[in-house]
C-alpha cells in the first residue's frame, strides 16, 4: 500500500475511532443556575433538583445507554454573567442548558442557546420569556398568564374581593407579573387602591407595608422573590395588618415560611408546584429529596427534577441527541406521570413551550404550606 494511502487509512480510521467514542461518550448538559446573589435559594433548589435526577438517571443507565455530564455554572443572579455562560455552554458541546431560574436573566442569556439551537429549559415565570418567538426555550412552570388568572379567580370567588393592594418587585420577574395581574382583575371588576413598587433585596418594607394597610383595601397581593416576600410578611404582621395576603408560588414557598416565621401563617397562593401536592410521585420526590441534601425541596426544586425528566424522556422518544429534532418533539408534546414517573404529574407544552399542568392553592396553617384545593389543567375541559 502507497504510504500516503496508508496515512489517510489511518487517519480515517482514527476519525471514526473517536466519533464513535463521542457518540458513546458522556452527554453534557449545562447548568446556568443562581447559585449566589438574590436567586440563591431559587437556584440552590432548581440544580439540586437537576443534580438528584442526574444521579437516578445515570444509575438507571443514563439516557440512550449514555451517561449524564451535568456542570452547574454559577449566575451570581447577574443577566450579564448568565449570557457569558450561556456562551460558554455553547462553546463545551451542551446538549441541553437548564436555567436560569431568573427571568430577568434568562430573557438575557436565551439568545445564545437559539442561535445555537440548544433546547433551554428555565425556571423563568416572565411572561415575554416565550412571547419572542423562540422554537428552543421550554418552561418548568407555569407562565404568568396561565397562574395569575387562577389568583384573579380566588379574590373573586373566594374572597369576594373588591378591592386589591399590591406590593411587587421592581424587576422583570415583579413587573411581568404585576401587568398580568392587573389584566386578570380587570373583568373580575377588582379595583386597585395601591401600586407599589419595592426594589430587589429590599430590606426595610415599613413603607410599602404602610401605604398598603393606608389603602385599607380588601386584600394584599404580595409579588416578590422569597426573601422580600419573608420581610414583607413580617412588616404586615408587625403593623397588625389583618387583610387576606394573597400571592403566587413564592408567597407560601417553604424559605419564605421559613424566613417568616409565625408572619406567614395564613398566606395564601397558587402554586403550579408544590412538594405538599397529594401525590405519590411528588411525595416520593420530597423524601428522596431531603435525605440527599437535608433540607426540604420548593417549587424550584420540582422544576428541575421534573424537568431533567422531561429531558430524557423526549430524547428517548427521539432517538437521538439532536437538539433540532428534541425541539420539535416537545412543541405539542404530553407526558404522564404513570408513564414517566420523574415528571411527577402529568404534564404538556404548547408550540410556544409554555406548559400545562394541575396546580394547587395552597395556604400557611401553623407554619406548614397546606394544599387546599387541587386545580385542574387549562386544557382538562373541567
Amino acid at each position: 500500500m502507497h504510504p500516503i494511502v496508508r496515512l489517510f487509512a489511518l487517519l480515517l480510521g482514527l476519525a471514526v475511532v473517536q466519533a464513535s467514542f463521542a457518540q458513546g461518550g458522556p452527554v453534557r448538559i449545562a447548568g446556568l443556575v443562581e447559585l449566589s446573589g438574590t436567586g440563591t435559594t431559587s437556584g440552590t433548589n432548581f440544580n439540586d433538583g437537576v443534580k438528584l435526577a442526574v444521579k437516578e438517571i445515570n444509575a438507571a443507565g443514563g439516557i440512550l445507554g449514555r451517561k449524564i455530564e451535568y456542570a452547574a455554572s454559577d449566575t451570581q443572579s447577574q443577566p450579564q454573567i448568565a449570557k457569558a455562560l450561556a456562551i460558554k455552554a455553547v462553546d463545551d458541546g451542551a446538549y441541553v442548558v437548564m436555567g436560569p431560574v431568573f427571568s430577568g436573566s434568562i430573557l438575557v442569556s436565551m439568545s445564545e442557546t437559539q442561535k445555537a439551537r440548544i433546547p433551554n429549559f428555565t425556571g423563568g415565570e416572565a411572561a415575554a420569556i416565550t412571547q419572542q418567538g423562540d422554537p428552543y426555550i421550554f418552561r418548568t412552570s407555569f407562565t404568568q398568564t396561565t397562574a395569575m388568572p387562577k389568583v384573579a379567580r380566588y379574590l373573586g370567588d373566594n374572597l369576594k374581593a373588591k378591592s386589591v393592594a399590591i406590593i411587587y418587585t421592581n424587576n422583570d420577574f415583579g413587573k411581568g407579573g404585576r401587568d398580568v395581574f392587573l389584566k386578570a382583575i380587570a373583568p373580575k371588576g377588582i379595583k386597585v387602591l395601591a401600586d407599589i413598587s419595592t426594589d430587589p433585596g429590599q430590606l426595610d418594607f415599613s413603607g410599602a407595608v404602610l401605604k398598603a394597610r393606608q389603602a385599607n383595601a380588601d386584600a394584599i397581593f404580595v409579588y416578590t422573590n422569597e426573601e422580600e416576600a419573608a420581610r414583607c410578611l413580617r412588616e404586615l404582621r408587625k403593623q397588625g395588618v389583618d387583610k387576606p395576603i394573597v400571592g403566587e408560588t413564592v408567597l407560601t414557598s417553604q424559605k419564605v415560611i421559613e424566613l417568616a416565621g409565625d408572619a406567614a401563617n395564613g398566606a395564601v397562593a397558587h402554586v403550579g408546584l408544590t412538594a405538599d401536592a397529594p401525590l405519590p410521585e411528588v411525595k416520593a420526590f420530597a423524601q428522596k429529596f431531603q435525605n440527599e441534601y437535608h433540607y426540604k425541596p420548593d417549587h424550584n426544586g420540582l422544576k428541575g427534577y421534573s424537568a431533567m425528566y422531561v429531558v430524557k424522556a423526549v430524547t428517548e422518544k427521539v432517538g437521538t441527541f439532536d437538539g433540532e429534532a428534541f425541539a420539535n418533539a416537545m412543541h405539542g408534546l404530553k407526558l404522564s406521570a404513570k408513564q414517566y414517573p420523574g415528571v411527577l404529574m402529568d404534564v404538556s407544552f404548547d408550540k410556544n413551550g409554555d406548559l400545562d399542568r394541575e396546580s394547587f392553592m395552597t395556604k400557611v396553617v401553623n407554619g406548614k404550606q397546606e394544599v387546599v384545593a387541587t386545580l385542574p389543567a387549562l386544557g382538562s375541559g373541567q
